[in-house]
């Protein structure tokens, strides 16, 4: 049975169809030949549960504040503030995109939003500073990806809905790692501008500075809200995401009115397109975990290496490697809907805290969205810097050791991630 969903999956691939229609098509196979005397209709109650999960809801309201302020004014305003204060040291223009594309995630939760927002008009100044493509290229997927991590955080979302843990404690948990990237990235940038010759720039006054500051003030307010509601209790994930869109709304239409209120009916209509291609995507990754857990698939498998006799750092280093490959090459959003029900059972009997095991699903699928072949920022900046995907891949492998290596230092040192977690929610 293996076989035949592997081959099916594949063949459909090759032909060029999305990822939606192999999972579909191996999941119906696998319940039509092998599991004949089951109610077909099994199939389509665990597709429509798969998108039932009320959590799921903030999925489309992210994405809908995302959409808002990648439309207006958020981005220019923090990266002209992470510019002012960092722009005059050594590789300061590279820190500055690593740390603005650090903020913009916090405010949009979204990679690819990420890359076009601060990618499009900090690419040009770092080119004329001296830096050169395939490092101006490769940082910006690679610190753009930071996103995944920081919340709000899809990812997260998906994963905490599979594994039934708290999407709350996972956006606090995956602050300090996300912090963490940014420095080693940051450290690394200074080392490149080293390399590269790139000359200082002039150091701004605390005029431009408070300026600066004042100008950003208000998208800053996303990740305050967010997390500060989060953390205090005022309001859950869900309804931190209904928050985001209408604080998103006051902010880019109202108060800065770069967005005008007849743009919102297309800006919810993209919304509605990548909702949509998401929520095929969780009814299909639950229809194919389905059919293979009835088989005893993963069973035989991870049971054939003896999982279930192994340490919690062999079982976390199992798990990164196995989300890192799968990432590679598929979604993550499928890897997560695929994987996380095979592992479960497995950290749940190794007593392993299950949002530390969310932390590093997420860091794998950080690192896959911009490592070849099939990583979706690859793509995204192809489309946005208009460059071949070999120019595009060739600065990405120091930035995929880091994250390998912050990777590592999680399975080694969990309270990275969840030290922030245990301070705001007293464990």
């Amino acid at each position: 049975m293996t076989t035949t969903l592997v081959a099916v999956m594949i063949v459909l691939l090759l032909l060029g169809f999305p990822m939606m229609i192999p999972l579909i098509a191996a999941a119906m196979v696998g319940f039509f030949f092998y599991f004949s005397g089951i109610n077909p209709e099994i199939m389509i109650q665990q597709m429509v549960g798969g998108v039932k999960p009320v959590a799921l809801i903030a999925v489309p309201m992210f994405i809908f504040a995302a959409d808002i302020v990648t439309k207006g004014h958020a981005a220019d305003r923090l990266l002209d503030l992470v510019l002012r204060f960092v722009g005059h040291l050594r590789g300061g223009l590279a820190i500055t995109t690593a740390a603005s594309c650090t903020l913009f995630g916090a405010v949009s939760g979204s990679t690819q939003a990420t890359v076009v927002a601060i990618g499009g008009p900090l690419r040009p100044k770092m080119l004329k500073a001296g830096y050169t493509d395939a490092f101006t290229i490769a940082l910006t997927i690679n610190a753009s990806d930071i996103a995944l991590l920081i919340p709000p955080s899809i990812g997260m979302i998906i994963y905490g809905v599979v594994a039934g843990a708290s999407i709350g404690e996972l956006f606090i948990a995956g602050i300090g790692p996300g912090l963490f990237i940014l420095l080693m990235f940051s450290v690394y940038c200074w080392i490149a501008a080293r390399f590269q010759g790139v000359p200082v720039e002039e150091k701004a006054t605390w005029a431009l500075r408070w300026q600066a500051i004042k100008r950003a003030l208000l998208p800053l307010g996303f990740p305050v809200i967010i997390v500060g509601g989060i953390y205090t209790g005022i309001f859950s994930p869900t309804e931190a995401a209904a928050i985001s869109v209408l604080y998103a709304f006051l902010l880019e239409v109202v108060i800065f009115r770069s967005v005008k209120l007849s743009e919102i009916p297309d800006i919810a209509m993209s919304t509605g397109l990548i909702t949509a291609v998401v929520f095929i995507l969780v009814a299909a990754g639950t229809a194919f975990s389905w059919t293979i857990s009835f088989a005893m698939i993963p069973q035989q498998i991870l049971g054939g290496i003896g999982m279930d006799q192994m340490a919690q750092w062999e079982i976390l280093a199992i798990i990164a490697v196995s989300f890192f490959v799968g990432c590679m090459f598929v979604d993550p959003i499928v890897v997560i809907l695929i994987l996380v029900p095979l592992f479960k059972p497995y950290v749940q009997a190794a007593g392993i805290d299950p949002i530390l095991v969310g932390v590093i699903v997420t860091l794998q699928a950080a690192i896959g969205s911009a490592t070849p072949p099939f990583g979706c920022d690859i793509f995204t900046a192809i489309a946005v810097f208009r460059r071949p995907y070999l120019d595009v891949i060739k600065g990405t492998p120091p930035f995929i050791v880091m994250l390998a290596a912050v990777s590592v230092l999680l399975i080694v040192w969990p309270e990275l991630a969840l030290f922030l977690r245990d301070v705001a929610f007293g464990y």
